[in-house]
């Protein structure tokens, strides 16, 4: 049994890795859900919740906050309208089934369209599009690094 759990935690923690590509995927809770019950097989003798586990919480809430904060703050610094923001929104989630390029593309798609429907403007629209995906870029950058972190927290809790 126990062995079952260890490779349910493998699993959940390179689900959660790759949720930080998809945005179907709530990546980061994911990699925090693994690492607890990693601590659960132990029976949190090894890593327990004070300080360890919520340390860990707490970085899984800031990369929460620091995605949304910086496709907002990526699209905000070349003036996007909410219909941008939706537009963005929606590219991800359709980009999704079109693979890697669909992904890449979909955010930035989705936001000069929204742009373009608000203002008309074709190169704003543009601009629009890269600073969102720019944002997007900054915060998976970000969630990537929290997740190295929180699990260079665990190891250190657990071998130490």
């Amino acid at each position: 049994m126990t062995i079952l759990l260890w490779l349910l935690v493998a699993l959940l923690i390179l689900i959660g890795i790759a949720g930080v590509l998809f945005p179907a995927l709530p990546g980061t809770p994911l990699v925090f859900i693994g690492l607890v019950l990693a601590a659960y097989i132990d029976d949190f003798t090894r890593v327990d919740w004070w300080p360890t586990l919520t340390v860990l919480g707490l970085l899984t809430a800031l990369s929460l906050v620091a995605d949304v904060l910086a496709t907002a703050l990526g699209a905000k610094r070349v003036g996007a309208s909410g219909k941008a923001l939706w537009g963005a929104a929606l590219g991800s989630v359709v980009g999704i089934f079109f693979g890697i390029p669909g992904l890449v593309l979909g955010p930035f798609i989705g936001a000069a369209a929204g742009q373009y429907m608000s203002h008309g403007n074709l190169l704003h629209a543009g601009k629009v599009g890269i600073g969102t995906w720019l944002g997007i870029l900054i915060g998976v950058a970000l969630k990537v690094a929290l997740i190295f972190a929180m699990i260079g927290v665990f190891l250190t809790a657990y071998y130490l």
